[in-house]
């Protein structure tokens, strides 16, 4: 990055913080705090091992030292500021999940675009707020957009901050599906025998009420919803992909879910031997399908650093962002994380990487060399190293 172009962005990101109120989070001089100046060269230094104390007035800091990027800990501690985790004094920890759109195994890198990705990883989102609201129960959730390519999850009740690593490392398995197997989401209860069977026969359900137990049941059941609708030669042809299923299996699976839908539909699996074969490997789709694919050292690192909300990105030029959790739905990164700071101006910058474009409602692709755009397109494509400033 060009000195002309580091200024710029520098005294521009000053700009939007002296016009910009930032809530710090919860319990914040117990926290410590780190940042990335804008610095000449190859590479990014952190400074960290700051307090509150330290800093002074988050927003005045801000205004006046204009960093990259912004982080504070996950981790509260009787002496933030000191050099060694050893001694700082660790009190608990926020529970922290990240969501980077780089990792998620449906992202196809170099295929899907910028707005693709997102789109993906608030897909990906969605599915691990199901996971911490509805399996968990937490209460106290914030949901930010980081500013690049994902979201983070605080949680903070009072009752999992004390949490260390190996508890932590439990809630990410659940939330991955690691180690899940499909005998431990199934009860087995013991039912009367039927006529002409005097011994107590067993029936394997999985219940419908939550977890992932009842992830695979929905699963299980529209693949038999798929099937019902389909031409019966399409049926068992579609059955008989499954390894170990031929044709009679088939015929015997595919007359089981007709004759027993309802029974299926309360949970009841059992309802013939090469069903139940079928729904071990639906249980093994839903687990790669529906799992929340987080970045797992964040979540187990009780002394990690996390953006600011409120703060700006220093690849992109775009807000980390706190999301009502209403508003999630309507919630577009590209739009909404644009910093008012940068609309309505225009600015010349040397585009030295052309290319695609999504930003503010607009998606257009801009050629290598001098161009006038509006200004968050011009600190969009300067933060992510597309351009240079260009002279007015």
């Amino acid at each position: 990055m060009e000195a002309r172009t580091l200024e710029y962005l520098r005294g521009r990101f000053g700009d939007h913080y002296r016009r910009t109120s930032i809530a710090p989070p919860p319990a914040a001089n117990e926290r410590e705090w780190g940042f990335i100046p804008w610095t000449d060269g190859p590479g990014e230094t952190m400074v960290r091992h700051r307090s509150l104390l330290d800093l002074g007035d988050i927003e005045e800091f801000l205004g006046r030292k204009k960093p990259r990027h912004v982080y504070f800990s996950a981790g509260r501690y009787d002496d933030p500021s000191a050099s060694s985790m050893s001694d700082k004094g660790w009190r608990s920890s926020d529970l922290v999940f990240d969501l980077d759109a780089d990792h998620l195994p449906s992202v196809v890198l170099g295929e899907d675009s910028y707005a693709e990705m997102l789109a993906k990883c608030k897909d990906a989102l969605v599915r691990l707020l199901d996971f911490l609201e509805d399996d968990f129960a937490f209460d106290d959730l914030t949901v930010v957009f980081s500013g690049g390519r994902g979201y983070h999850v605080h949680v903070r009740d009072e009752a999992i901050r004390g949490l260390e690593r190996d508890a932590r490392r439990e809630i990410v398995d659940y939330v991955r599906g690691i180690g899940l197997e499909f005998e431990e989401l199934v009860e087995i209860e013991t039912v009367a025998g039927t006529a002409g069977r005097s011994s107590p026969a067993e029936k394997r359900t999985l219940t419908t009420e939550g977890g992932w137990s009842a992830r695979a049941h929905r699963h299980i059941m529209s693949e038999v919803d798929a099937l019902l609708e389909m031409d019966e030669t399409d049926a068992l042809e579609r059955l008989q992909r499954y390894e170990g299923i031929g044709e009679g299996k088939a015929t015997a699976a595919l007359n089981a879910a007709r004759t027993n839908y309802d029974e299926l539909a309360a949970g009841n699996i059992d309802v013939h031997s090469a069903f139940y074969q079928i729904s071990k490997v639906l249980v093994h789709e839903v687990v790669a399908d529906e799992n929340a694919p987080i970045d797992e050292p964040v979540t187990t690192d009780t002394n990690r650093l996390i953006r600011l909300p409120g703060s700006l990105h220093g690849g992109s030029g775009l807000e980390v962002q706190r999301i009502d959790r209403d508003a999630l739905d309507e919630f577009d990164p590209l739009v909404d994380a644009v910093p008012e700071t940068f609309r309505g101006h225009e600015i010349t910058v040397e585009v030295t990487d052309g290319g695609l474009v999504e930003l503010d409602g607009d998606s257009f692709t801009v050629e290598a060399g001098n161009h006038t755009v509006p200004e968050h397109v011009g600190v969009f494509l300067m933060a992510r190293g597309r351009a240079e400033k260009g002279a007015e």
